[in-house]
C-alpha cells in the first residue's frame, strides 16, 4: 500500500522508488514549558569532602505534574589556588527522591520572575529550589538519594603551577545527562523529586578552584 505526503503547496512525496522532491523539515522542541539555568560557585577547598552536595535541584507539581530533565553540563572549572598535593576531582548527578524539605546554604537561586524561561510568555518554573554553593558543601534539607548516580565528570589535579596544565591537568566539561542525542530518556522528576550534584573524591590539599553547571529542563503535564 502506497503512503503519499503532501505539503502545504500541494506537492506530493511519495516513498518508494519515486523521483526524489523535496519536503522542507523544521526541528522545534518537544512540548511543554522549557528551562535552563546556568551558573558558577564561590571560591571552593578542594579538600571538602567527598559526596559534598554543590548543586541542588528540587521541583514541586502543581499545574505541570512533572519536570523532563535532558541535559546536566558540568561546564568548567578554574583554579583560583595551585594543589600542593596531585589528586582526582570530580562530580557526579544522583536522583533525590522524597525531597519533603529544601536545602540550604550557599546561593538559593531566584526561579521567579523571567528568570529561567525559554521564552518570556512562559508561566513561571515549578522548581521549587535550585542551590549552588559558595565556599562549602549545601546542606541536604530532607531526601533520600538514590545509591548510584547518574552520570558525572572526573579529572586529576597535579601540583605545577597553573600555567603548566594541560586538557589532562583538569577536571574536562562534560554532560552529567545528555538525553537530546542518542535517544536518550530524560530524567523524569514528579512532586518532591530532584537531583543533586555532589563531589566524588576528597580534592587535593591546598587547591581552590570555582565549577560552573547547567540544567536544561522541560515542565510537561504528562510523559
Amino acid at each position: 500500500m502506497g503512503i503519499q505526503v503532501v505539503g502545504a503547496g500541494g506537492v506530493v512525496a511519495e516513498v518508494g522508488e519515486f523521483a526524489r522532491k523535496q519536503l522542507h523539515m523544521t526541528a522545534m522542541p518537544k512540548a511543554g514549558n522549557w528551562y535552563r539555568y546556568s551558573g558558577f560557585t564561590g571560591t571552593i577547598g578542594a579538600a571538602l569532602g567527598a559526596s559534598s552536595e554543590v548543586l541542588q535541584f528540587r521541583f514541586l507539581a502543581s499545574t505541570k505534574t512533572l519536570a523532563l530533565v535532558y541535559k546536566i553540563e558540568f561546564e568548567g572549572m578554574g583554579i583560583v589556588a595551585v594543589a600542593t598535593a596531585a589528586g582526582p576531582l570530580g562530580f557526579e548527578m544522583v536522583p533525590a527522591r522524597a525531597w519533603t524539605a529544601a536545602g540550604s546554604g550557599g546561593t538559593r537561586i531566584v526561579t521567579t520572575g523571567d528568570n529561567l524561561q525559554m521564552e518570556t510568555s512562559l508561566v513561571v518554573s515549578q522548581v521549587n529550589d535550585i542551590g549552588i554553593a559558595t565556599t562549602g558543601a549545601l546542606t541536604p534539607g530532607t531526601k533520600t538519594l538514590d545509591a548510584n548516580a547518574q552520570g558525572g565528570v572526573l579529572g586529576g589535579i597535579g601540583t605545577g603551577a597553573v600555567t603548566i596544565y594541560g586538557p589532562t591537568g583538569v577536571v574536562p566539561p562534560g554532560h552529567m545527562l545528555n538525553a537530546t542525542e542518542g535517544g536518550d530518556m530524560p530524567l523524569v522528576l514528579a512532586n518532591q523529586e530532584g537531583f543533586v550534584v555532589r563531589t566524588t573524591h576528597v580534592g587535593p590539599a591546598s587547591l581552590t578552584y570555582v565549577a560552573r553547571f547547567s540544567v536544561a529542563w522541560c515542565e510537561v503535564t504528562a510523559f
